[in-house]
């Protein structure tokens, strides 16, 4: 009988455990939003817009220092992207643009919270100063 507890007890906390973060699966990106080529000039100004709204906006869920750590990362069913590793560093503006503005899934979209298209690109800039 114990050992039927205990399976028991492993079994639902392997599942509980599975469930905390779903796998990322892979978020396609249209051709055409793809190659967009970002109009904003990477510079300290466009840096610093992006990171007053990185602090404002992202990093909740993928941290100060867009590691996918956030102090809402746990509350999310899929773990929020490192933003420092490659998979997400060798995207094109244009995904990333995109991915920002229509969101899916835990991730929200933020075409209405940041409205002006030239925020959002400013947000792109400074994602690509959170390299490792």
């Amino acid at each position: 009988m114990k050992h039927v507890i205990t399976l028991s007890l492993l079994a639902v906390f392997v599942i509980a455990a599975s469930f905390t973060f779903m796998p990322n699966k892979p978020w396609p990106v249209p051709d055409k939003e793809a190659k967009k080529a970002n109009p904003v000039k990477n510079d300290a100004a466009s840096v610093a817009a992006g990171k007053a709204l990185w602090s404002t906006h992202c990093s909740s869920c993928h941290g100060k220092a867009g590691l996918g750590d956030g102090s809402k990362a746990a509350q999310l069913k899929t773990q929020p992207e490192d933003m420092s590793k490659p998979l997400v560093q060798t995207q094109s503006d244009g995904a990333l643009f995109y991915k920002v503005s229509e969101g899916r899934d835990d991730m929200p979209s933020f075409k209405k919270k940041i409205p002006d298209a030239e925020d959002i690109w400013s947000l792109v800039n400074y994602m690509r100063t959170l390299k490792k």
